[in-house]
């Protein structure tokens, strides 16, 4: 089931086309990885959904139900440009903020408390957001974010400006929302986070979606079947099975191969061709690329087959 679909969206500003049939499915109760280069329409795409900003044509459902002013009290949005109020205090800032997706005043109170205590900043509600640092105003707009409990949650670059144990405070907090049934679109140019976090995962590129799936399949899709073997014995001999691409020797005696595996031969072939040859196994371990590569991988592919065309 999912719990967004988006059917042919378009959007153009005066000549240049921000999204060109973009159509995406985002399952319910997932992580979902939003990525692509600056300019790629990521942003127009987050804007349409939150209604800030009108599609040209195509349609998005929220649960099956054409995206209408009423979906607006089910999202909460993180923007990559923060949005709080430098001269307000934190307290009535989220209240105010609380009030306006639905929440009464006193549901919004108890839920202020309780996220201030579990990020142990109840004495930052009477202080004025500028005398926050950029880590603490980052947590306050978090915490504005998710506060009403939305059920499709849209954060953009949410770890800008964290040091790396409040970036894990963070990554704690979007792994425990999913766990109580949100779904998060989650934009970063931050491949590492991606890896850790993102169940599905979207790539658009100057306005296209060119990869979409889940991150498993699609990292197995893209495998090169290259493995690297460190093992003792002489060195190992290429056979139809395999390529040899490098191989060290070290002092300790011990030898790193680099091989790739010829098509329709699986690792227990490869596995059983090397004992044949009378080494011994230390380590036999599959290159996976990671979504990084992937990335670098399918944008400069993209980017030189339209200059080629062109």
């Amino acid at each position: 089931m999912n719990i967004l679909t988006a059917e042919n969206l378009n959007k153009s500003f005066h000549k240049n086309i921000a999204l060109n049939n973009l159509s995406l499915e985002i399952p319910k109760q997932s992580i979902f990885g939003l990525l692509g280069p600056n300019g790629a329409g990521k942003s127009t795409f987050i804007r349409i959904v939150n209604q800030i900003i009108y599609a040209d044509s195509g349609e998005i459902q929220i649960n099956g139900e054409a995206l209408a002013p009423k979906h607006i009290g089910t999202i909460g949005y993180l923007p990559e440009e923060r949005g709080l109020y430098k001269k307000m205090k934190v307290g009535d800032q989220l209240l105010y903020l609380a009030q306006l997706k639905g929440l009464s005043k006193t549901d919004a109170k108890a839920k202020i408390k309780v996220w201030m205590e579990r990020f142990g900043a109840t004495d930052w509600l009477q202080k004025k957001v500028e005398d926050l640092s950029k880590g603490m105003q980052q947590k306050v707009q978090f915490v504005a974010t998710v506060m009403h409990e939305p059920e499709l949650i849209i954060l953009d670059e949410p770890f800008s400006g964290f040091d790396p144990i409040n970036a894990n405070l963070i990554k704690d907090e979007i792994l425990a929302l999913r766990e109580k049934g949100s779904t998060i679109i989650f934009s970063t140019h931050r491949m590492e986070s991606v890896e850790e976090l993102c169940d599905h995962i979207a790539l658009i590129n100057k306005s296209e979606k060119i990869l979409d799936g889940e991150k498993t399949a699609i990292k197995e899709k893209y495998k090169s079947h290259i493995y690297r073997i460190t093992y003792r014995g002489k060195a190992l001999t290429p056979s139809n099975q395999f390529e040899l691409l490098s191989n060290i020797e070290h002092v300790d005696g011990t030898s790193e191969a680099k091989v790739r595996l010829a098509e329709n031969f699986t690792s227990n072939d490869l596995l059983e061709l090397l004992l044949s040859q009378s080494v011994q196994i230390i380590s036999f371990q599959e290159e996976i690329p990671s979504i990084s590569d992937i990335f670098i991988k399918l944008v400069q592919g993209a980017t030189a087959e339209k200059e080629v065309v062109a």
